[in-house]
């Protein structure tokens, strides 16, 4: 699907939408978790962020993800229930790479002349140490996270701020995530949509439908062109 409109910005998701998390499953292993809880983990931690904001109140990704680890451990692994452990993982998450597309895809977004910001609920440090790494932090002229907002995406107040920094009315900026939950509060923000289609897993139907669905970032840079 084409969009009604070329939008002038496109703002970032992180996690897993240009950062490949499978490396963590490593660093559960090591502390004694089984790798595949990762999806668990990084499930939980988003529940408990939102579950804040729908209560008016904020905490820092880094310290649900702390606290959702600590239950994890505790449950599967109580003998490595310790701060160490708890550290050692959440410290891969600057060292987490980008995924195999999002270079090719990046810059030929960057060369074909769009504005990209990101915007995580997680840390525009973290983002900034990965991107630094993959060598595409220039392509980009603002790293931003939720904080200032007081609020986890996909609440309102997120993307707001995204927009107030990029000076621009939301009808001009488009959302690009492998999260169907932030692309539908991005579009009931109205921004314009992006869904990267990494997974073989369905669209949810009681969500706004992306404006462009894409298999990857160059194929979304494809769409756009």
């Amino acid at each position: 699907m084409a969009p009604d409109r070329t939008p002038s910005v496109l703002v970032f998701d992180v996690n897993e939408t240009l950062t490949d998390m499978t490396p963590l499953a490593a660093r559960l292993a090591d502390v004694g978790l089984p790798g595949h809880l990762l999806p668990a983990w990084f499930a939980g931690v988003l529940r408990d962020g939102t579950a804040l904001t729908l209560a008016g109140t904020y905490a820092s990704f880094a310290d649900v993800a702390h606290d959702v680890l600590r239950t994890l451990l505790a449950r599967h692994a109580p003998a490595s229930a310790t701060e160490e452990a708890v550290a050692h993982v959440l410290a891969g998450m600057p060292e987490l790479p980008v995924n195999p597309d999002v270079p090719d895809g990046i810059n030929a977004l960057h060369t074909a002349g769009r504005r990209l910001l990101t915007l995580t609920n997680g840390s525009a440090d973290t983002t900034r140490a990965v991107l630094d790494r993959a060598g595409l932090t220039d392509c980009f002229e603002a790293l931003l996270d939720v904080s200032p907002a007081g609020a986890w995406k996909p609440a309102p107040a997120a993307y707001a701020h995204a927009l107030r920094t990029a000076d621009m009315p939301a009808g001009e900026a488009m959302l690009v995530s492998v999260h169907p939950w932030d692309v539908n509060g991005a579009a009931r923000a109205g921004l314009a949509t992006a869904w990267l289609r990494r997974t073989a897993g369905p669209y949810p139907s009681v969500m706004c439908p992306a404006d462009v669905t894409a298999d990857d970032l160059p194929d979304l840079a494809r769409r756009l062109a």
